[in-house]
């Protein structure tokens, strides 16, 4: 089971208006994927990283029956509520909470943000896909409301089929999520320049100017 241990950077979160929530992939680390930020135009917002115990989310391949990546699955969605909760009560509504995860990371953020749909900020996932030996539409409910989505991926990568990436847009889509998917050829397994460029344009140009006094 994991115990929650969040890193954080950027605008400190009661002073905040908008938070971005990062997810690290397999082996990395909350330090690793908070350094992405630099490139990301999310001046002024609360960046919070929670880290994986032992640095895996799940033991198991994420096309592996959920079963198999229990109880660790179900630990780390919870530690995402968890953060997600403590942003809330920080007093940033949902609409301002944004998202964004790698590789395994990316597959955590995008099966927690499909089982808690609302109108989120944004959410970024660099090659990611819905987790499961299969799509388990049952498992998803909400409304995304027109939340923006980027997917990114390469066609092929060694760990997520792209396959997974397509069933996993029209899901979001079905949910009313706004979602850009693009499938980069023979891009391998990172993140480029021009995925971050792109997740700038569409993402975080969206960040809703918030009114309330902190």
């Amino acid at each position: 089971m994991h115990t929650k241990k969040i890193i954080s950077a950027g605008e400190k979160l009661d002073k905040a208006r908008q938070a971005l929530i990062m997810v690290h992939g397999r082996g990395g680390n909350a330090e690793d994927i908070l350094s992405l930020s630099t490139r990301l135009q999310v001046s002024g917002f609360a960046l919070i990283a929670p880290q994986a115990t032992n640095h895996s989310w799940y033991p198991l391949s994420f096309l592996s029956p959920s079963t198999e990546n229990e109880p660790w699955l179900s630990s780390a969605l919870s530690v995402l509520n968890d953060t997600v909760l403590e942003v809330i009560n920080s007093g940033i509504s949902k609409e301002n909470i944004y998202f964004l995860g790698f590789s395994q990371g990316a597959c955590l953020t995008l099966e927690f943000v499909a089982r808690n749909a609302a109108r989120y900020g944004g959410v970024v996932a660099f090659t990611g896909g819905l987790i499961g030996d299969k799509i388990y539409a049952e498992n998803y409910q909400g409304d995304f409301a027109n939340t923006p989505v980027l997917i990114a991926t390469s066609d092929p990568d060694p760990h997520v089929p792209v396959e997974r990436v397509y069933a996993t847009t029209n899901i979001l889509k079905d949910m009313n999520a706004v979602v850009t998917e693009k499938v980069y050829v023979n891009m391998g397994h990172t993140i480029t320049l021009e995925e971050i460029k792109i997740a700038n344009e569409l993402i975080f140009k969206n960040k809703t100017s918030a009114t309330q006094e902190r």
